[in-house]
């Protein structure tokens, strides 16, 4: 499976983004999608994940209630809307893919296939 994320620029706090990511490939085995991030000097951190119906999505404190999370099968696609967007959510965003959504999905080594990256930074 690859992915490929995209949507990431700079926006001024309060502002908002829609992140992308594409995925080709068997992206049938893929059971759970997912967003990290990581800023720079910190280390990667869950930020939200869907599984392959579209439910139970489930995100990191920091980020409910500004961020949503959906995917669009049929498109491969998975989305992550994010609004009202904070300075501390500057950082490189990650698309990820399990292929069982029996583990401790918080962990990225639950996860068994991960995109390039594409880069959000939010000024103050």
């Amino acid at each position: 499976v690859q992915l490929q994320a995209s949507g990431g620029g700079l926006v001024q706090a309060g502002g908002s983004l829609r992140l992308s990511c594409a995925a080709s490939g068997r992206t049938f085995t893929t059971a759970v999608m997912g967003w990290f991030r990581q800023a720079p000097g910190k280390e990667r951190e869950f930020v939200a994940h869907i599984n392959w119906s579209g439910g139970n999505p489930e995100y990191a404190d920091s980020v409910k209630g500004r961020f949503t999370i959906s995917r669009d099968n049929a498109k491969n696609m998975v989305y992550l809307q994010m609004n009202s967007l904070k300075p501390e959510d500057t950082a490189l965003y990650y698309c990820t893919a399990a292929r069982s959504g029996d583990y401790f999905l918080q962990s990225a080594r639950s996860y068994d296939y991960w995109g390039q990256g594409t880069l959000v930074t939010v000024s103050s």
